[in-house]
């Protein structure tokens, strides 16, 4: 929680300088991937002309090294029609794609993928991919990470139980989305930042990737969700970026006593401060709150805490929308997985007061689907021959 808090009053306007600061507080061995080389992946072919200029190479090998690694290549040798000798020029440079290795895959009989992606200093990260429902329109959703690890600590959920490491510079939360893409054969539809750490506690680079996925891939702003367990004032930072994106805020309790027990960082950021800010946004931005709750059986899940949550949303006008997530199990945990019934009693008060309300459906639950959870036993065994990309 220290860690957050610190991380929180620290947040600055670079990417750069957001992931040394978070770096430094949270780890005195921890290093970024993109302080200690060039990546190609999120430049712009214009930037990459400059860079090939540089060396001595026509600028149009700008747009050949952006195409490359937007279409597959995870190495400098992988980029099509790239002379050897410029090959060689750029690795000599320090120059790398900035792809991922790609570590481990689970994939459930729904279709739904769980990526364990390594980073260039040997750190894994989770990312996530969810098909649409078969019969469908045929959609892929990527969840993504935008931490390694989390400093958040909240009491229900896997990847705080594994440390937190360091920031996760924009490209490497772009090269999730590629990664997932690659192995579906699908291009990504929408984008989550539901993963692996706390998105508010590295807004620049977050900001950055969003702008990247925009103006790189072709996505809609209004395709990508990002969620945040509350951080002072980083909603109020995100407002002033004017993005088109859904605000998802993890709320798990409707008051602050139980909301402090599953998050202990409420205890710095109350849900009444929590819940100014939500209004805020929504003044400064018209862009709904979407309010998420995960579901813990005999913790959150009671009639009267759904008609507390009611009250609460009332009582700041935002009664928008409400994504209810019955709990993944998570390892030598206290809390249980609700019963269907217990969701659907809840689901019932909220629809009743007339409160847009889903259900989030669990999709993959033989893929370690709890957040983490994957990264966390292959953290536990150790990696072997961590794999570099050059």
């Amino acid at each position: 929680v220290q860690a957050a808090q610190t991380q929180a009053s620290t947040l600055h306007d670079s990417s750069s300088s957001s992931s040394a600061s978070a770096t430094a507080k949270s780890s005195s061995n921890s290093s970024s991937s993109s302080s200690t080389s060039r990546v190609l992946l999120g430049q712009t072919p214009e930037q990459l002309g400059e860079l090939a200029r540089s060396l001595g190479q026509p600028a149009y090998r700008g747009k050949q090294l952006a195409d490359g690694v937007l279409k597959g290549a995870r190495r400098i040798a992988d980029v099509k029609g790239l002379p050897p000798s410029f090959a060689g020029q750029l690795q000599a440079a320090g120059v790398t794609t900035g792809r991922s290795a790609l570590h481990h895959t689970l994939r459930a009989p729904d279709g739904t993928s769980k990526l364990l992606l390594q980073l260039s200093e040997g750190r894994l990260i989770e990312a996530v991919g969810i098909p649409a429902q078969p019969g469908s329109k045929e959609r892929l959703t990527v969840c993504v990470s935008s931490q390694v690890g989390c400093p958040m600590r909240c009491t229900f959920c896997a990847t705080g139980k594994g440390g937190f490491a360091r920031n996760l510079a924009a490209h490497e939360i772009v090269d999730q989305v590629l990664a997932v893409s690659e192995v579906h054969g699908l291009r990504a539809s929408n984008v989550v930042f539901m993963g692996m750490g706390e998105p508010l506690l590295n807004l620049p680079n977050v900001v950055a990737a969003v702008a990247m996925l925009q103006q790189q891939l072709g996505m809609s702003g209004r395709a990508v969700t990002i969620s945040t367990v509350g951080v002072p004032n980083a909603i109020n930072r995100l407002a002033q970026h004017k993005l088109t994106a859904t605000l998802a805020v993890s709320l798990h309790a409707p008051n602050q006593q139980l909301r402090q027990r599953l998050v202990p960082s409420a205890a710095a950021y109350p849900l009444e401060a929590l819940m100014q800010d939500c209004a805020a946004y929504f003044r400064a931005t018209g862009r709904r709150v979407t309010f998420e709750y995960t579901l813990m059986s005999g913790t959150n899940d009671e009639p009267e805490h759904a008609r507390e949550l009611l009250v609460l949303l009332r009582r700041y006008q935002l009664l928008s929308h409400v994504n209810r997530i019955p709990w993944n199990p998570v390892g030598e945990s206290e809390f249980k997985r609700p019963s269907r019934a217990r969701v659907a009693a809840f689901k019932a008060v909220l629809e009743g007061a007339g409160l847009p309300v889903s259900v989030r459906t669990t999709r993959g639950l033989e893929a370690a689907a709890a957040c983490g959870q994957l990264r966390n036993l292959h953290q536990q065994q150790g990696l072997s021959n961590p794999q570099t990309l050059l």
